[in-house]
C-alpha cells in the first residue's frame, strides 16, 4: 500500500500529465532506470544522468516539480 501511494504521489506531484496513468514498468523504463553515477566533488554529491534527451528532460521536468528542503 506505501508504495502504492508512492507511486501516485510521485506520478501527481512530479511527472508530466500523459505519465498520471502509466503502469509502474513503464515509469520503470522511462525514469527510474535511467543511467547515472553518484560523484561526490568538491564536497558536494551530484548525480551524472546519461545525456539520452528523453529520459533527461523527465528527471529535470521532475526535479523542478518536487517540493524540495530548502539549503541550509
Amino acid at each position: 500500500m506505501l508504495t502504492f501511494n508512492l507511486m501516485t504521489a510521485l506520478k501527481r506531484l512530479a511527472l508530466p500529465p500523459e505519465l498520471l496513468a502509466a503502469r509502474p514498468k513503464r515509469l520503470r523504463f522511462l525514469v527510474f532506470c535511467t543511467p547515472g553515477k553518484q560523484v561526490h566533488h568538491a564536497r558536494r554529491t551530484l548525480l551524472r544522468l546519461a545525456r539520452e534527451w528523453r529520459r533527461f528532460t523527465n528527471w529535470q521536468q521532475a526535479l523542478r516539480l518536487l517540493p524540495l528542503p530548502a539549503p541550509s
